[in-house]
Formats: C-alpha cells, structure tokens, sequence
C-alpha cells in the first residue's frame, strides 16, 4: 500500500505539543518530518512541562507527538546553525511553526524571507488568536484561548466555577494539518506556496461550534448561562442520572415516542402510564415528574446493568466513562485508535493512535519518536549532502548536536 504523502517533506520547528501534533498527523501518512531540536532554547514551550512519566527514559506525550519523526539538533543562535536550518527550508514542501514572529523574523525564518528561498514553500504556523489583529502576538496557551471562547462558563452546573475541558488545542492541530494538505493540493496546481495559520482561538470556536453558530444566528441569553441537568427539556435525551455506584447515565432519544415502549420496559415502567404515556406529557407537563422516577430508577441498579439493558434492547443510551474504558476498549485497538509499542529499554507501552481510516493509503507507523538529534548526521548527509568531515567541523563549531 501506498503512503500519501511520502513525496512530502517538513521541516517542523515547534515549542507547542500541539503544533508538533500536526506535523505527527503528516508523518502518520507518509510525510518525512524532521523536527528540528534548538539547542539554543529560544523558545520554550508556553504552557507548562508534562507530568513526568511513571516509566523512566520513557516520555508519554513525546511519543504522541513525534512518532515518525527524525530529530535534528542545530544550535539557531549560532550563523552556522541558523544557515542549515535554512539550507533544509530550502528543499522542503512545507516549515512548520509556532515560534512567536520576531523570533522568527530574528532568524530570517519568517514567511517572507523562505518564500525567497523556496518559492513553493508552505509556510505553516499555529498561533494563539490568527495571524492578525492586536493579539497576533499573543503567547499559544490553549486555556488562555479556551477562556475566551465562551464554553468555560457553560460547561459546569450551575453554581459551580467555570470548566477548561482542554480540548480545543487538539481541533487546532487537525485544521493546521487539514490546511496544510489543502495548500499542498493548491501549489501542486498552480506551482505557487502561500502561508497557513490555525489558531487555538479558532480550534475552541470549532470545539463549540454548534453552540457558538446558534448564538451568532440567534442570540440570546440561553446560550451565556451553564444549564442544569434538571432543566433539560427532554428527560429522554441530553440527560444524565447517576447509577448505584456512581457511575452516570446518557440518554439520547428525542424522539421518545419512538423509544418510549421499549425504554418504559428497561425502567419498570408502564408503557400506558397516564403521566408518560405522550411525547407532549413527558416532555411538558410531567417532566420534572419523570426526571425524578427516572434518577429514583437508575440510582437502584450499578451501571453495567443498565448498559446490559441499553444493548439488549437497542437503546440510544450509555455510561459515561472514564480514560480507562478507551485504554482497554476492543474497537480503539482493532481500529487502531490505541496501539502497544515496544520501547527498548522500557518495554511495552500503549499510546495514542491513528484516528483517520484510509483503505489505501493507511497510516503507519515507521518509527517511535527519535531522542533529541536524533538524526542530526544522517539528515544533514541525506537532505544536504554534507560529508563526514563537513559533519564534524559543524559539531565542533557548536552549530549541531
């Protein structure tokens, strides 16, 4: 089978995971990614460093973003340094970034300057608020972004403090990858690169896009306020109840008439019960009602009797889970969603897999995420064609690693 976009290179200069995530997504189908490690730090990463991992000489969040990668080391605060960095800029389809602009402008890596170098360049960068206007330079913190999209303040019941469900990062590193395929597919027509941005403000917009589209057609206090669960207006759908051991109950059919006889079954109701027996009563007049026979219901039973139930009767309901359900879910490792790695020196390990499915041009897995430089020697021999001895002059000058 074929790899999609094995003809693809990117030279992938990231501080964010996120950032690094999109360049991840590439390599996974093909894209011969070499990420470049500043030896000189310019830029640190703005949100804070991961948890240390349980497994020594094993970094968790590493292995996610920089599967299928090679890791170069250049020193960008020495002449050297920066010069290879462009020399590899020169021969690639797309620079990946997420530097801050006069960082980049500093190091003649700005989208100007490499268009010069290589017209054909696709000049990617993920930033906090877009490219423009008064907050372009905004550091790329994803909470920070979060708190100004509107959901925070919707997610938790009411009473209680706003919620950062830390989602919104993850939307911005598929629509930077999305956006850089969709200008790979322009310059292959018209010869021409041109720059791409995805912003962490636009990825929380889209993480509530249905809600944010309805306020921006309608308006409307409804939309600013967190709901509580006791004010839904279907007790069938978009509702939750907690089970005997705690664990919650979703429930997701609006349309009860359809479900009503099968669910009244489940609950040990009666389908002709004058309280229920319309969709109109349970969701008007006798709503309320039904929500408390309904918590009063689920609450007597642990949540693995309800799912039985669910699957037995074809239900649109479930249990809401936790991260141990998709760590050990049958359908995330046959489909490739988790995968187990072997690492040397510290054996099994399961991580993060390939969530697209493409019949003929699957993604793989061709390597673990590198060490630090990594592939300093064998990428500056294979992209560049320096020698041995050439190698070796730069590692002694302190322009790689």
């Amino acid at each position: 089978m074929s790899a999609a976009l094995s003809d693809v290179v990117v030279v992938e200069l990231a501080s964010e995971p996120w950032t690094a995530l999109a360049g991840a997504f590439l390599a996974d189908f093909g894209a011969r990614v070499v990420r470049i490690d500043d030896r000189a730090g310019t830029v640190s990463r703005s949100a804070d460093d991961p948890p240390p991992s349980e497994r020594p000489g094993w970094d968790p969040e590493a292995e996610l973003v920089h599967r299928n990668k090679r890791a170069v080391s250049l020193d960008l605060a020495n002449p050297e340094g920066q010069s290879l960095l462009h020399d590899l800029a020169r021969g690639a389809d797309v620079f990946l970034t997420d530097w801050p602009a006069r960082d980049l402008a500093a190091h003649g890596l700005d989208a100007a300057s490499l268009a010069q170098l290589n017209p054909r360049l696709v000049y990617a960068r993920g930033t906090a608020a877009g490219s423009k206007g008064p907050d372009a330079d905004l550091p790329p913190l994803d909470e920070l972004a979060a708190a100004r999209t509107g959901m925070m303040p919707i997610l938790q019941q009411p009473g209680m403090p706003p919620v950062y469900a830390g989602h919104g990062s993850m939307y911005t590193s598929v629509m930077l990858g999305f956006g850089i395929v969709t200008a790979l597919i322009h310059r292959d027509v018209s010869g021409e690169g041109q720059q791409v941005d995805s912003s962490l403000l636009a990825g929380n917009m889209y993480g509530a896009s249905l809600d944010v589209q309805a306020f921006l057609a309608m308006g409307g206090e409804r939309f600013l306020e967190p709901v509580s669960r006791l004010d839904a207006g279907n007790p069938m759908s978009g509702t939750v109840y907690p089970a005997q051991d705690g664990r919650w109950v979703t429930l997701t059919m609006p349309d009860t008439d359809r479900w009503w006889p099968a669910f009244s079954e489940l609950v040990g109701l009666d389908v002709n019960d004058p309280r229920f027996d319309t969709h109109e009563k349970r969701c008007g007049a006798h709503r309320l009602e039904m929500m408390e026979v309904l918590a009063e219901r689920f609450v007597a039973k642990p949540a693995d009797h309800w799912r039985q139930g669910f699957n037995a009767k074809k239900l649109s309901a479930d249990i809401i889970e936790d991260y141990s359900y998709p760590a050990d879910d049958p359908d995330a490792r046959k489909n490739r969603y988790v995968l187990d790695l072997d690492r040397p020196g510290v054996g099994r390990v399961a991580s993060l897999g390939f969530p697209i499915f493409a019949s003929e041009s699957p993604a793989r897995l061709e390597r673990t995420a590198p060490c630090t430089g990594q592939h300093t020697d064998e990428v500056l021999r294979e992209r560049l064609g320096l020698s041995e001895l050439a190698i070796a002059g730069l590692r002694g000058r302190g322009a790689i690693g």
